[in-house]
């Protein structure tokens, strides 16, 4: 899943008919880090005469976790333009405010519209991307003579070690790529005869 590069936001400035529209686009993780973004960006701007807003927080194609604002400007010139854009980016976790500077000229509907979503369009194109790979919290307990297949197989697939723990038995902490869960969990029963049966943590 690609997302930003880092939460610092990427920002940039557009003068349309006199009125400065100022869009910050940010990496998000979830509805309360999008929410606070929101508050950080509506803070540092509190003299805009909007600050309007979009977020998807979950994976670029899901439906379960957006949200938008208009804030003050007639419904559905800002918020969802600007939603449009940020669903439409492959994207994800991923929060888009724009302030605007009232110039005097009114932009109509259709103005504003592509004012939001055009300074949305134009952050993305600029900010930079990394892939989120989903991962599952795995739990394994081994003897110290299975401890080389289970740290053979775990090498196969996607995984970063969190605590290991070393008593009379070995319990490993881990964080697998949720895609390759469940083939690990057998490979490694398997190949410890149902000796090592790893567990999944909420």
């Amino acid at each position: 899943m690609p997302i930003a590069t880092h939460a610092s936001p990427h920002v940039v400035e557009e003068e349309i008919k006199r009125s400065r529209f100022i869009t910050y686009v940010a990496h998000t993780p979830s509805i309360a880090s999008a929410k606070a973004f929101v508050e950080h960006i509506k803070h540092i701007h509190s003299d805009a005469r909007h600050n309007c807003w979009a977020f998807n927080a979950g994976a670029p194609n899901s439906t379960m976790l957006l949200g938008c604002s208009d804030d003050g400007e007639p419904s559905g010139t800002a918020g969802r333009p600007m939603l449009a854009q940020l669903c439409g980016s492959d994207v994800g976790e991923i929060t888009a405010v724009c302030a605007r500077y009232f110039g005097g000229t009114k932009l109509g509907t259709g103005g504003l519209v592509k004012a939001y979503g055009g300074g949305v369009k134009l952050a993305l194109s600029k900010l930079e991307t990394k892939v989120k790979i989903p991962m599952t919290a795995v739990s394994f307990e081994c003897s110290y003579q299975d401890q080389n297949i289970v740290d053979a197989l775990l090498n196969e697939t996607e995984h970063e070690k969190l605590n290991t723990t070393f008593n009379s038995t070995i319990i490993m902490d881990t964080h697998i790529e949720s895609a390759s869960v469940a083939q690990i969990l057998d490979q490694i029963k398997n190949a410890t005869q149902g000796r090592v049966m790893g567990k999944v943590k909420d």
